[in-house]
């Protein structure tokens, strides 16, 4: 099931473990996948002297991670191949102490605070490219709180459960049997959600921080991380506050136009990205936003979603765009429930059903082709009266027999029963008729919108809301530099986005040379 190059670098990956692990697999003896799971795990613990794997009768497919023969509060009832398979190498790491994805101490204080017993159910797919950063958050909590227990279910194995629950959509997490969030997010985001449904210890001490440096970045992408990078390389103090380093990257499934990387994945270049930073005394903070920005005497305040203060002569905005919604009635309301924005994730959910793909452009275009290999029928929705994709994806889908192309459409409204999509309400712009279609599902891609909103009243910015910089990344503010896709850059390539962050770094350092950073 593994090659052999995999298990190389698993014994690599294990060879400082310092405890012993067992897989314990509990399964029906008759389950079909049974084999394939003790398989996977008999392999996994070939990698190394210090895991060994113990078969159970069980009621269906899981398998728990005991630690010197202590159980976790992880159970997996799923195969972890895929995107997963890194969640099962993950928890075994962290549960060791040596992972690379446990949190600092302010966040993992907070998670130890959270109120009382808590139950978390992650709905995944294995072809899921946002589930592995959820399921690893929630497997982190139940790690640092032992009053969390987490169980991972692959909608595939489990779909009478999935389809009692009407999920749609993956990773769908459940807390104490309730709705707790669907789609990608953060371990910051989630834990936020925890502390709003069970509350916090109220007694606990609270952590405030403040700290100094001489350049802080805001945003984990490749413009942020290029930035930190070129900041630390200068000797200059460097802070990076993000959600996740490698920002919006991370949901990319291929990359080949890195120059000199012929191919490589979204996934493997937040890895890699991470890794560069650690080779730098760089300040790592993750699992938060930066929610507030002062200019006091020239310094930049910035104060973040944990309630630090975090002070800076030199500020650096790389915090990327996020996907654009439509603002129509219907759409927040059946967000996980029939309207999404991953055909990657979501997609698999729609297998012979009726979808719409809102956007003419590229992702739209590559979304319908991605789809009509497994909706019975899709429609793409373009506002203008010609389609702005590029020609030979024009051409791929007007090849495709299940796929019909509607140009000059304004939609109106999602619709549905309450508990799912039935359809959409949309506006012909030439004859003003208005129409509705049957459908089970709306993937909406209108493109992106600069995460600019927290430094609005600070900077300039665009009707798009883009940061407007000069040809060195400077703002209108002194001290304040901009990089990537927030900012006015044309082009929003990845390369484009790390040259603008080294761009930024290095009229920092120009500035601080001149003391012209901290200027009224």
């Amino acid at each position: 099931m593994l090659e052999q190059a995999i298990k190389d670098q698993l014994k690599t990956v294990f060879g400082n473990l310092k405890s012993n692990f067992t897989l314990q697999v509990n399964a029906d003896e008759n389950h079909s996948q049974k084999k394939e799971l003790i398989e996977l795990l008999d392999e996994v613990a070939s990698c190394s002297d210090k895991i060994t794997t113990q078969v159970n009768d069980g009621d269906d497919l899981s398998f728990r991670i005991f630690k010197e023969d202590k159980p976790l509060n992880i159970i997996f009832r799923a195969i972890p191949t895929g995107h997963e398979f890194s969640s099962l190498l993950a928890a075994i790491l962290n549960a060791d102490g040596i992972g690379k994805n446990l949190p600092d101490e302010v966040i993992a204080k907070r998670i130890e605070n959270l109120n009382g017993k808590i139950e978390l159910k992650s709905y995944i797919s294995l072809t899921c490219t946002n589930c592995p950063e959820v399921v690893q958050s929630l497997n982190v909590m139940s790690l640092i709180n032992p009053n969390i227990s987490h169980q991972i279910i692959d909608g595939a194995i489990n779909q009478e459960e999935v389809e009692q629950l009407q999920i749609q959509a993956v990773p769908t997490v459940y807390a104490n049997g309730e709705q707790l969030h669907v789609g990608r997010s953060s371990l910051g985001e989630l834990l936020n959600k925890l502390e709003k449904l069970v509350g916090s210890d109220e007694n606990a001490e609270p952590l405030t921080i403040h700290k100094k440096y001489d350049v802080a970045i805001v945003g984990g992408g490749p413009a942020g991380v290029s930035a930190a990078v070129y900041s630390a390389r200068k000797g200059f103090s460097v802070a990076i506050i993000a959600e996740k380093v490698g920002g919006q990257v991370t949901e990319t499934v291929s990359i080949e136009n890195m120059i000199s990387i012929p191919q490589t994945t979204g996934s493997q270049l937040s890895a890699n990205l991470m890794s560069h930073l650690k080779d730098y005394p760089i300040d790592v903070l993750e699992n938060r936003l930066v929610e507030e920005v002062e200019i006091i005497d020239g310094y930049k305040q910035l104060k973040t979603s944990l309630g630090e203060v975090i002070t800076t002569p030199a500020m650096i905005i790389a915090t990327g765009a996020s996907w654009r919604k439509l603002g129509v009635p219907g759409e927040d309301q059946y967000i996980g429930s029939g309207v999404a924005f991953c055909t990657h994730c979501d997609g698999p959910f729609y297998k012979n059903k009726k979808v719409v793909v809102i956007g003419g452009g590229n992702s739209g275009l590559e979304a319908a082709i991605d789809l009509s290999s497994i909706a019975s029928e899709v429609t793409v929705f373009e506002f203008m009266d010609e389609l702005k994709g590029d020609q030979v994806l024009q051409d791929k889908l007007k090849s495709l027999s299940n796929v019909k192309i509607l140009t000059g459409i304004e939609t109106k409204h999602i619709e549905g029963d309450g508990q799912k999509v039935t359809g959409i309400k949309y506006k012909k712009r030439n004859t003003e008729e208005e129409k509705f279609l049957d459908v089970d599902g709306v993937f909406v891609q209108i493109g992106l919108k600069p995460n600019s909103h927290v430094f609005a009243d600070i900077v300039k910015t665009n009707r798009m809301g883009e940061i407007e910089i000069d040809a060195a990344c400077r703002t209108n503010t002194a001290g304040i530099y901009a990089a990537g896709d927030v900012s006015v850059v044309p082009y929003k390539q990845i390369v484009v986005a790390m040259g603008e962050g080294s761009k930024a770094a290095l009229s920092a350092f120009e500035d601080n040379i001149k003391n012209l950073q901290l200027a009224n």
